[in-house]
Protein backbone atom coordinates (compact mmCIF):
# COMPACT_ATOMS: atom_id res chain seq x y z
CA UNK A 1 0.00 0.00 0.00
CA UNK A 2 1.41 3.38 -1.05
CA UNK A 3 0.92 6.44 1.08
CA UNK A 4 -0.04 9.77 -0.40
CA UNK A 5 3.27 11.32 0.63
CA UNK A 6 5.10 8.78 -1.55
CA UNK A 7 3.20 9.86 -4.67
CA UNK A 8 2.77 13.60 -4.32
CA UNK A 9 4.19 16.70 -2.71
CA UNK A 10 2.16 18.98 -0.43
CA UNK A 11 3.19 22.61 -0.79
CA UNK A 12 2.06 25.41 1.55
CA UNK A 13 0.22 28.18 -0.31
CA UNK A 14 2.82 30.69 0.87
CA UNK A 15 5.64 28.60 -0.70
CA UNK A 16 3.88 27.62 -3.97
CA UNK A 17 5.70 30.25 -6.03
CA UNK A 18 9.08 28.97 -4.87
CA UNK A 19 8.39 25.91 -7.05
CA UNK A 20 5.92 27.20 -9.67
CA UNK A 21 5.45 30.53 -11.46
CA UNK A 22 1.72 30.08 -11.98
CA UNK A 23 -0.69 30.79 -10.47
CA UNK A 24 0.52 33.67 -8.32
CA UNK A 25 -0.34 33.44 -4.63
CA UNK A 26 -3.36 35.74 -4.99
CA UNK A 27 -4.75 33.61 -7.80
CA UNK A 28 -4.22 30.48 -5.77
CA UNK A 29 -6.07 32.00 -2.82
CA UNK A 30 -8.94 32.90 -5.17
CA UNK A 31 -9.13 29.28 -6.34
CA UNK A 32 -9.14 28.10 -2.71
CA UNK A 33 -11.86 30.58 -1.71
CA UNK A 34 -14.12 29.18 -4.46
CA UNK A 35 -12.87 25.58 -4.16
CA UNK A 36 -16.31 23.97 -3.87
CA UNK A 37 -17.65 25.82 -6.92
CA UNK A 38 -14.69 25.15 -9.22
CA UNK A 39 -13.65 21.66 -8.09
CA UNK A 40 -10.37 22.90 -6.61
CA UNK A 41 -11.21 21.17 -3.31
CA UNK A 42 -9.52 18.09 -4.82
CA UNK A 43 -6.18 19.92 -4.59
CA UNK A 44 -6.46 21.41 -1.10
CA UNK A 45 -5.32 19.71 2.10
CA UNK A 46 -5.72 21.35 5.49
CA UNK A 47 -3.63 20.58 8.54
CA UNK A 48 -4.81 22.75 11.39
CA UNK A 49 -4.76 26.31 10.04
CA UNK A 50 -2.19 25.49 7.39
CA UNK A 51 -3.45 25.17 3.81
CA UNK A 52 -1.42 22.88 1.55
CA UNK A 53 -1.72 22.25 -2.18
CA UNK A 54 -1.39 18.70 -3.46
CA UNK A 55 0.96 19.29 -6.39
CA UNK A 56 -0.05 16.25 -8.44
CA UNK A 57 -3.77 16.89 -7.87
CA UNK A 58 -3.25 20.53 -8.95
CA UNK A 59 -1.81 19.55 -12.34
CA UNK A 60 -4.52 16.94 -12.80
CA UNK A 61 -7.12 19.64 -12.01
CA UNK A 62 -5.52 21.97 -14.61
CA UNK A 63 -5.74 19.21 -17.21
CA UNK A 64 -9.41 18.60 -16.35
CA UNK A 65 -10.09 22.31 -16.85
CA UNK A 66 -8.84 22.04 -20.41
CA UNK A 67 -5.33 23.29 -19.75
CA UNK A 68 -2.05 21.68 -20.69
CA UNK A 69 -0.04 20.55 -17.63
CA UNK A 70 3.54 20.60 -18.84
Amino acid sequence: MQTESATTRLIPVTRWNDSHDWPPQGGLRHLIFHEHENGFHKCVRRVGRRVLIDEMAFFQWVTEQGGDAK
